[in-house]
């Protein structure tokens, strides 16, 4: 019996993935990421001794997900720092490795101030180090602590607008702790209410063309014991019109100043079948998600990534093996439309839900307000 009740706390709260980590071999400081291309097939640690291979592991997503972006690249300036290459070099790598994702330059930009700080004030090379290192970590504890609070936020958003019953979730792409310091933004609120007892269903979106909802979100739901099933992203209308999803999650990988919501593609379909049948269509994500420097929804840059990966099927890597395979499934010479992101128009989106609180209806002066309440709590 104790077997049994230990085998059932396991699948309820398993232990916390490792996905990006600071370590100091003997040879020089690294950073460690857990590479996602390869799941969920395998469970594979990726090792960055320099800022090239982090913006390698960046640009081919074997680190992903705009909190975590944000987070590496802090991680990625404290690492040329301390082995000593040229920071603003670095930065400006950084930066420009992926150019959706607000939090990927946020977190460059705060690691890259804290050293020249650091340097201003007389500091040696290795104080300055230290202190971009201090900059990264303390977002990285900052980002854990916003996601605990972004969950329980969202949950009593659900509770809100659905009250009583248990719920069917649907979500898009990948926002667990694959992408954040803690349990993630969107997913983070589903497994609340898993744990509550109040969730009676995800529903997982696949994700073409790179399958993050089959590859990394139904990894997450099944790792936590979570109920799921996984449905090809053109299904999503015919669940809608039965009446069997509750609400949308989604996360964020920058939000205008107007309200306007860029991810992953496919999130603006739903928005827009959420809105005809009735359904609250929640964003979640931090505060450093938000850009007022982007007034709308038109101004934000959307990544526009390889044609290959829409004529071509990649499977993960079996263990092992160097390489993914790969096989086309379009005649030679197919060219393809890939945006990464698709851009979701405030009037579409019920709630933003971030760690400094909710807002509904979602206006530009309210992420103002928003913004204003989060910035006094972020590293400056």
């Amino acid at each position: 019996m104790a077997d049994q009740d230990a085998r059932t706390a396991m699948a309820v709260e398993p232990p916390a993935l490792q996905v990006l980590r600071w370590d100091e071999p003997p040879d020089g400081p690294v950073l460690v990421l857990l590479d996602q291309t390869r799941l969920p097939a395998a469970e594979t640690e990726l090792v960055c001794t320099d800022v090239p291979a982090l913006v390698r592991a960046i640009q081919t997503l074997a680190v992903r997900g705009a909190p975590l972006l944000g987070i590496a690249g802090a991680y990625g300036v404290a690492l040329a720092a301390a082995r000593g290459y040229d920071v603003d070099e670095a930065a400006e790598l950084l930066e420009g490795a992926r150019p959706t994702a607000v939090n990927l330059g946020y977190g460059v930009r705060l690691a890259a101030e804290a050293y020249r700080t650091a340097v201003e004030k007389g500091g040696t090379e290795g104080e300055a180090a230290a202190a971009a290192l201090a900059a990264a970590r303390e977002l990285h504890r900052t980002d854990a602590a916003g996601s605990a609070r972004m969950a329980r936020l969202g949950l009593g958003l659900l509770d809100e607008l659905l009250p009583g019953g248990s719920l069917r979730i649907l979500t898009h792409c990948n926002t667990g702790a694959l992408v954040s310091g803690g349990a993630g933004t969107a997913f983070a609120v589903a497994l609340a209410a898993h744990r509550a007892g109040r969730l009676r269903q995800l529903w997982v979106d696949e994700t073409r063309p790179l399958l993050q909802g089959s590859r990394l979100t139904a990894y997450e739901a099944a790792r936590n014991g979570m109920p799921y099933s996984l449905l090809a992203d053109n299904a999503a209308g015919s669940l809608f019109a039965a009446g069997e999803v509750d609400a949308v999650l989604i996360g964020a990988d920058r939000i205008a100043a107007d309200g306007s919501v860029a991810n992953k593609v496919g999130s603006y379909p739903l928005a827009v079948l959420a809105k005809y049948h009735h359904v609250p269509f929640v964003v979640v994500a931090p505060g450093t998600t938000v850009d007022l420097g982007s007034p709308d929804g038109a101004s934000i840059e959307v990544e526009q990534r390889p044609g290959r990966e829409v004529t071509e099927v990649t499977a993960p890597p079996l263990p092992g093996a160097a390489a993914a395979a790969r096989m086309s499934v379009a005649p030679p010479g197919t060219r393809a439309y890939n945006p990464a992101f698709d851009v979701t128009p405030p009037e579409l989106v019920t709630a933003i839900v971030t760690e400094e609180g909710v807002l509904s209806p979602v206006t530009g002066d309210g992420l103002v307000e928003l913004c204003a309440r989060s910035r006094q709590v972020t590293i400056s």
